[in-house]
C-alpha cells in the first residue's frame, strides 16, 4: 500500500528544489517520497531529470527503473482517459484490440507549417527525409536512402518534441513517441523486450516514426554503466534493432531529442543510427513574436506591444516565453480575485514578468561552452560553434 502523501514535506522540497534546480539529493529525496506514496509518474519526471544531468547515477536509474513499473501496473488496472483537446488533435491510428498496451500509435495533425521559424530546422529535415520520400526517382539517381535516424538536439523547451511529431504528419505516418519510462523495466531483459517489440511493431505499421525522447538517459555511453548491466542490455538492444532499421526496413522513421548530446552513446551516432543531427536552437525574433501571440490568444489581453517582448526576450526559449504569458497572466488573476471584475493582462504585468523571468538556455549554453571548445575534434558541434560566436557566447 502507498504511503500517504504529506503535502506540506513535498511543497517543500519542490521549494527547494525551485531555488536550486541542481540539488541532486533534494531532488531524489522528492522522487523517493512520491514514489512511496504512489504518485509513479510525479516520481519518475524527479529521477529523469536527475539522469538528465547525472546518466550514471545508480539511485537514480534504480528509482526511474521502479516507477516505470509502478506506473505500468497503475496504467494497467486504471486506463488512461484521454482529453478532449488532445483527442482534437491526435486520432487513434489503431484499434485498442491492435496496439500493444504499453504505448500509444497516433496519426497527428500537426505539420512543419505549424512550426513557427526555425526555417534551418526544416530545411534540413526537409533534405533528409522529406524531399526524397516525395522524390523516389530523384532518391534512386543520388543513391539517397531513407534509412537510418536523426537526432535533434540543443536547450530544453526549444520545441524539439513538436518538430518531430510535425514531421510525423508531414509524412502522414503514425507516431509513436516513446520516453524514458515505456521502456525501463525493474525485470531483467524486460526492457529489451520493450525495444524489440516497439521496433517490431514499427516495421509492420510503416510508414512510421518512432521518437526517442530524453535519448541521452536511454542511450547514455556505457562507459558510465559498468555498474549498471541491465542499462547496458538495453543501449546494446537499442545498437541491433537500430541495424536492423538500417538493413531491412524503409519507411520506418527514427528520431531521437536530447539535451545532451554529449552524454549519447557514440555507437549511437554511428551510419545506420542516429546519423544525422539537428540543432534546435532558441527561437528567432520573429519566432518569438508569434510564440507569445499565439500564448496571448484566448486571454483577456489589453495593449500589449508584443513586438517590444519579442526584442528584449532574446535567449528565451519557446518554453521560456509560455512561462513568461503564465505569469502575466497570474498578475492580472490576482487583480480579478481581489475585485470581482475580469481585469485584461497589461503592458506592465508583462514587464514585470519579463524582469521576474530569466532564460532557462543560459545554463545550458554554459555546459556546451565546454563542449564546443575542448570535445569537438569529431566537428559534430560547428554548426552550435558557429551560432554561439554569433550570439557572443562563445
Amino acid at each position: 500500500m502507498p504511503e500517504p502523501l504529506d503535502p506540506e514535506v513535498v511543497a517543500a522540497l519542490q521549494a527547494a528544489i525551485a531555488a536550486n534546480p541542481a540539488a541532486v539529493g533534494v531532488r531524489l529525496h522528492l522522487a523517493s517520497v512520491l514514489l512511496r506514496g504512489g504518485a509513479a509518474v510525479e516520481a519518475l519526471e524527479q529521477y529523469s531529470a536527475v539522469l538528465a544531468h547525472d546518466p550514471g547515477n545508480q539511485e537514480a536509474l534504480t528509482g526511474a527503473a521502479n516507477a516505470a513499473a509502478a506506473a505500468a501496473r497503475r496504467a494497467e488496472a486504471v486506463p488512461e482517459q484521454q482529453g478532449d483537446s488532445e483527442a482534437e488533435e491526435l486520432e487513434p491510428a489503431v484499434s485498442a484490440a491492435e496496439a500493444p498496451p504499453w504505448w500509444e500509435a497516433i496519426f497527428t495533425k500537426v505539420t512543419l507549417a505549424d512550426v513557427g521559424g526555425m526555417a534551418a530546422v526544416k530545411r534540413r529535415l526537409d533534405v533528409s527525409f522529406l524531399a526524397p520520400m516525395r522524390n523516389p526517382a530523384l532518391r534512386e539517381a543520388y543513391g539517397h536512402t531513407l534509412r537510418g535516424g536523426l537526432l535533434l538536439y540543443g536547450p530544453p523547451g526549444c520545441g524539439k518534441t513538436y518538430i518531430a511529431r510535425a514531421l510525423a504528419g508531414e509524412l502522414k505516418a503514425k507516431f509513436m513517441s516513446i520516453g524514458l519510462d515505456e521502456i525501463l523495466d525493474m525485470h531483467l531483459g524486460q526492457s529489451e523486450k520493450h525495444i524489440a517489440e516497439l521496433f517490431a511493431y514499427a516495421r509492420r505499421n510503416a510508414p512510421c516514426v518512432v521518437f526517442f525522447d530524453e535519448l541521452d538517459a536511454l542511450g547514455q555511453k556505457r562507459v558510465h554503466l559498468r555498474n549498471a548491466p541491465a542499462q547496458r542490455g538495453v543501449v546494446n538492444q537499442l545498437l541491433a534493432e537500430l541495424d536492423g532499421v538500417d538493413s531491412d526496413n524503409e519507411g520506418v522513421f527514427v528520431l531521437g531529442a536530447t539535451n545532451h548530446p554529449w552524454d549519447v552513446d557514440s555507437a549511437l551516432l554511428r551510419p545506420g543510427r542516429f546519423d544525422r543531427t539537428v540543432l534546435v536552437l532558441p527561437p528567432d525574433r520573429d519566432a518569438r513574436r508569434d510564440i507569445l501571440q499565439h500564448h496571448l490568444r484566448g486571454r483577456p489581453a489589453e495593449g500589449i506591444d508584443v513586438e517590444w517582448l519579442a526584442d528584449h526576450s532574446d535567449g528565451f526559449s519557446g518554453a521560456d516565453l509560455a512561462h513568461l504569458v503564465k505569469t502575466a497572466s497570474e498578475r492580472a488573476l490576482e487583480k480579478a480575485v481581489e475585485t470581482g471584475e475580469i481585469k485584461p493582462i497589461s503592458m506592465e504585468d508583462m514587464r514585470l514578468a519579463l524582469g521576474e523571468t530569466k532564460p532557462t538556455t543560459s545554463t545550458w549554453f554554459e555546459t556546451a561552452r565546454n563542449v564546443v571548445i575542448f570535445a569537438n575534434q569529431s566537428g559534430m558541434y560547428d554548426e552550435l560553434a558557429e551560432y554561439m560566436k554569433a550570439v557572443k557566447k562563445l
